[in-house]
């Protein structure tokens, strides 16, 4: 590992394509643009065309969904090829991937799953955190995940293991503080309590995002991760907390289904911004 994650302590989005224009037709109040990797694996045409002229103007970071760092199979070398080529082509400020799997042989399947967390499960993905390392030649943030289930087997809370992971490979963290909620919502726990224990001296980036509201057989609440909404009022308090004692970090609103026209977006980027601000300026004084 040699290149250190070093996206600038401001809000960026997540870039989606019908926003390209309204993007390049002005100079954004933003740090950095945030593209998923399997998106741009390809050669060329359009999608390499935009990303391009993004890239000149703005950072830029890359997060990997189909990595599959969970698996207690052997990586992909292909996918970690096609990657680290994307990665020396665009000499991202960022690579990120997720604590979960993905695929089982050659199936993969549209979703990040859960793991359970043992010292077994521990020493896998250490040892694949340590192998994209080494192979891109970065360092790599982790991304807490959302949850759905819990398994009887896991010994390790959450917030532990992630700080193990980061112990042994020298990779970052990535916060998303939407995935905190959701997983404290759906398991009865307390999310400010989860936050006291998670190292936020390791968060290089934040992700925010909004939920789908559901409910389970039983009734009770059940929150999914779906990228879909504006962030909820007590996610952004949530994010204020973290702010409030991290001081300024890159942070990404993520949008990605249901994407509404450019404004919206950009008007929760602009709050972020207005959070990061106040957080920065109580540091100086």
């Amino acid at each position: 590992m040699s290149i250190e994650s070093r996206l600038p302590a401001r809000a960026g989005v997540g870039f989606k394509p019908v926003h390209f224009r309204d993007i390049v037709a002005a100079v954004q109040p933003l740090g950095f643009f945030e593209v998923h990797a399997e998106n741009y694996m390809g050669a060329g045409g359009p999608p390499h065309a935009q990303l391009s002229k993004l890239r000149a103007d703005y950072a830029l970071s890359i997060h990997g969904v189909g990595l599959s760092i969970g698996s207690p199979r052997p990586l992909d070398r292909a996918h970690l090829a096609r990657l680290k080529a994307l990665c020396d082509r665009y000499q991202p400020e960022s690579f990120s991937e997720h604590l979960a799997w993905s695929s089982h042989g050659e199936v993969y399947y549209n979703d990040l799953l859960p793991l359970p967390y043992t010292e077994e499960t521990l020493a896998r993905v250490s040892e694949h955190v340590d192998e994209v390392q080494n192979t891109l030649g970065r360092q790599m943030l982790l991304e807490n995940p959302s949850t759905y289930l819990m398994f009887a087997e896991s010994t390790i809370p959450e917030a532990e293991f992630l700080r193990a992971v980061s112990d042994r490979t020298g990779c970052g963290l990535l916060l998303d503080v939407n995935n905190v909620f959701v997983s404290a919502t759906n398991h009865g726990a307390d999310a400010l309590d989860y936050l006291a224990r998670f190292p936020l001296e390791r968060v290089k980036e934040i992700h925010l995002g909004g939920h789908d509201e559901q409910a389970d057989d039983a009734g009770a609440p059940l929150l999914i991760d779906a990228h879909q909404a504006p962030v909820v009022e007590p996610v952004w308090a949530l994010y204020a907390h973290v702010i409030a004692r991290t001081g300024p970090v890159a942070t990404l609103i993520e949008w990605d289904n249901d994407v509404p026209e450019w404004p919206r977006v950009l008007a929760e980027a602009q709050r972020a911004n207005a959070i990061l601000g106040t957080a920065g300026s109580a540091k100086a004084a």
